[in-house]
C-alpha cells in the first residue's frame, strides 16, 4: 500500500460525532469527486466514485448516517489499467440527490428559480474550526494524493474549478499552510511542498499514523544529510591538506636541490627538515614539534616563505 493510500485510510477511521463535520467531509468529496446526472424534469442522480474501499465505505456511512437512506455501492474494473477495483455509491432517488447535493451546497436554486452548481466552498459549511479540519479531511479523500517521503514531499488536491482552488488555498491558510496553486492539463493542482506544510496538513486532518511516519523518514533522511555533509567536508579537507602537504615537499625537494637547505633560515630550515620526515603531518602537529612549538599560523606562514623561495627559483630558471 502505497503511503498516500495508507494515509486515506487511516481518516476513513476517524468517528465523527458532529453531523455538521459528516456534511462538510462529504461535501468536499462531492465536490471534488462527485457526478451529477441530470435527465428530465429536472431530476438529477449521484454518484461518488474512488478506487480505495476505505473510502467508498466512509462515504456509504457518512450518507446512510446524515440521511438514513441506503446509497448503492457497485465495483468494476478501471477502464485504463484494468487493475484496480473502481467503487462507485451512487443514490439514485432524484429527491435524495436533490437534498443531499443542496445541503453540500454542491447546487442552489439561482434567481431565475432554476438549478445552478456553486462555483467554491461554501461558507456556512466551515463556520466551525472542527468543520474546517473536516472538509480539508474530504477534499484529500477525494482527488488528494502524497509522494512517498523517502523521495520527496508533496501533497496535492485537484480541482476542475479556479475559484474552488482559491477557496482551498484560503481554508489551508487557516492552520497556516503555505499552499500554491498551479493549472495542469485543464485542472487547478493545489500543492503543498515543505515537509513541515505536510506535517500541518496530516496533523490537521488526523492522520496522525501517517504523520508520525512521515517525521520519522524526515529524521532518517536529515541525519543521512547531514552525515553525508560532514563526510564530504572531512573529505575536501583531507584532499586539500593531503595536496598542500605535497606541494610544500615538492618545493622543499626543489630548493634543496638548487641552493641547499643550508643556506635556509634557521626558522626556514628547521620547518623545511620536520615536512620533508613527516609528510602526514598536519600543521597543528609540525607547530608542537619545534622548539619552542608555535601555532597552525605560524607554521603556514613559514611553508608560504618556502613555496615563494620555490617559485622565484622556478622564474629564474635555475632548476
Amino acid at each position: 500500500m502505497s503511503f498516500s493510500s495508507s494515509a486515506k485510510s487511516e481518516l476513513c477511521r476517524i468517528r465523527l460525532k458532529e453531523s455538521c463535520c459528516r456534511l462538510a467531509e462529504l461535501a468536499a468529496f462531492i465536490y471534488l469527486n462527485g457526478t451529477i446526472l441530470f435527465s428530465g424534469n429536472g431530476k438529477v442522480r449521484l454518484y461518488l466514485t474512488t478506487e480505495n474501499v476505505a473510502v467508498a465505505r466512509r462515504m456509504f456511512m457518512l450518507i446512510r448516517n446524515l440521511y438514513s437512506i441506503h446509497p448503492g455501492i457497485y465495483v468494476r474494473k478501471n477502464r485504463r489499467l484494468r487493475k484496480n477495483n473502481v467503487y462507485m455509491v451512487s443514490v439514485l432517488q432524484p429527491d435524495q440527490a436533490e437534498k443531499i447535493l443542496k445541503d453540500a451546497h454542491v447546487l442552489y436554486t439561482n434567481e431565475v428559480n432554476s438549478t445552478d452548481i456553486y462555483t467554491g466552498i461554501y461558507c456556512r459549511l466551515i463556520e466551525k474550526e472542527c468543520c474546517k479540519r473536516a472538509y480539508l479531511r474530504g477534499a484529500f479523500l477525494a482527488t488528494g494524493s502524497i509522494s512517498d517521503p523517502r523521495r520527496t514531499y508533496h501533497l496535492e488536491i485537484t480541482t476542475r474549478n479556479q475559484q474552488y482552488a482559491m477557496d482551498l488555498l484560503e481554508l489551508m491558510q487557516c492552520f497556516d499552510m503555505r499552499g500554491k496553486s498551479i493549472e495542469r492539463k485543464g485542472n487547478y493542482v493545489v500543492y503543498l511542498k515543505e515537509s513541515e506544510n505536510i506535517v500541518y496538513f496530516l496533523n490537521v486532518v488526523g492522520a496522525h499514523g501517517a504523520l508520525l511516519e512521515l517525521e520519522n523518514i524526515r529524521v532518517r533522511k536529515d541525519m543521512r544529510n547531514s552525515i553525508n555533509r560532514l563526510v564530504n567536508c572531512e573529505t575536501a579537507n583531507l584532499e586539500k591538506t593531503v595536496n598542500a602537504a605535497l606541494r610544500h615537499i615538492e618545493n622543499i625537494k626543489l630548493i634543496d636541490e638548487c641552493i641547499g637547505l643550508n643556506k635556509l633560515s634557521p626558522s626556514l630550515r628547521e620547518i623545511a627538515e620536520l615536512r620533508l620526515k613527516y609528510t602526514d603531518a598536519s600543521l597543528k602537529e609540525l607547530g608542537e614539534m619545534l622548539i619552542p612549538p608555535i601555532g597552525k599560523s605560524g607554521v603556514n606562514h613559514r611553508l608560504r616563505k618556502l613555496d615563494r623561495i620555490a617559485d622565484d627559483l622556478r622564474r629564474k630558471g635555475e632548476i
